[in-house]
């Protein structure tokens, strides 16, 4: 006897085929497209974990932004090779991403050449003399950012070492030619030894290679203390360029809190976490339609002086109370 189909099961077949006949509502709004950030960074991953991240991350959070649910951030990292950088950048540009945050100056140079119409959020020393914008107020084409570089700095980092060893006359400084900003901080870095009758001298690194030639450079000159530079190159080799100022026991002066998290003994310069949190809010102006022409370019508002007790008690040396009382942060 044949049976006749349940009148559940016809309600059932009969929904599944309006729904698959049913033109869709007029006006009814396709699903949102998640924004995707291309971030690209020259050093090795991890490296860039200490504040960049973290600044970058609250930044976020703070405008509303989850990473995986309302937003995408493809984290890339070169390795410390231009050669592998090329790649990344190329692979970035045809995924053809919402934004590009370019971190260095050999970054944004590489990402400058490969693009014109992406919008870059760039964190460099000097973005007008490296030829990435045409003004800090009118940056122009596609690129904006924040600038981590101001030339009192050279000074200032001198007059610290000088408190620190002032028995000391011979400072060194170890920066990449290539950065144009370094150009200004080697200048500034030079004047300021002069004004306090110290002799200085500097050594080049423009790529991974040449710093083992630099080290031992120094090491034969033997100065009473060394400089190091904020460039991005020895940024991503800090902990080798740490090691090296331990072996030879050389305080050593940096331009930024990661290297003396480190290991490193002074840094004073802005604050990598304040920046980056800073270059959350330009990622969610461009994703709402702003122009980085028509962004200026940032400076830092934000600076720290961070001292390492544990690595100034293995040089010998006795953080003296007037720059105890000026440091933000004291790493024990």
């Amino acid at each position: 006897m044949r049976r006749r189909p349940s009148a559940m099961l016809v309600a059932s077949l009969a929904v599944v085929l309006v729904g698959l006949f049913v033109a869709p509502t007029p006006g009814a709004q396709a699903p949102e497209k998640i924004p995707h950030i291309g971030y690209l960074w020259f050093g090795p991953e991890g490296s860039d974990k200490a504040t960049m991240l973290p600044g970058l991350q609250q930044g976020l959070r703070e405008l509303g932004y989850h990473e995986g649910r309302d937003i995408v951030i493809e984290y890339r990292y070169a390795d410390s090779s231009v050669e592998r950088l090329r790649e990344l950048v190329s692979d970035m540009v045809a995924t053809n991403v919402d934004v590009i945050l370019a971190v260095g100056v050999i970054v944004a140079a590489a990402v400058k050449e490969s693009t014109t119409t992406i919008p870059v959020v760039a964190v460099t020393g000097d973005p007008v003399a490296s030829g990435l914008v045409s003004s800090l107020a009118r940056p122009g084409q596609n690129i904006t950012g924040f600038s981590f570089v101001v030339t009192e700095f050279g000074g200032k980092w001198v007059e610290l070492l000088h408190e620190l060893v002032p028995q000391g006359t011979r400072v060194a400084m170890l920066w990449n030619p290539l950065n144009a900003a370094s150009q200004v901080l080697v200048q500034a870095t030079r004047e300021a030894a002069g004004r306090l009758g110290l002799s200085f001298s500097s050594y080049e690194a423009r790529q991974s290679a040449d710093l083992p030639v630099a080290f031992a450079a120094i090491t034969e000159q033997a100065p009473d203390a060394l400089v190091i530079d904020t460039d991005a190159l020895l940024l991503s080799h800090r902990d080798s360029i740490v090691k090296f100022a331990a072996t030879y026991s050389l305080p050593a002066m940096y331009g930024l809190r990661e290297f003396v998290a480190a290991g490193g003994l002074i840094s004073y310069g802005p604050s990598p976490f304040d920046i980056w949190r800073r270059v959350a809010g330009y990622v969610d102006k461009i994703l709402k339609g702003a122009k980085p022409a028509d962004l200026p370019v940032q400076q830092p508002t934000k600076f720290e002086l961070v001292v390492n007790l544990k690595t100034a008690s293995a040089l010998g040396l006795r953080i003296p109370p007037l720059i105890l009382v000026r440091t933000d942060e004291v790493i024990e």
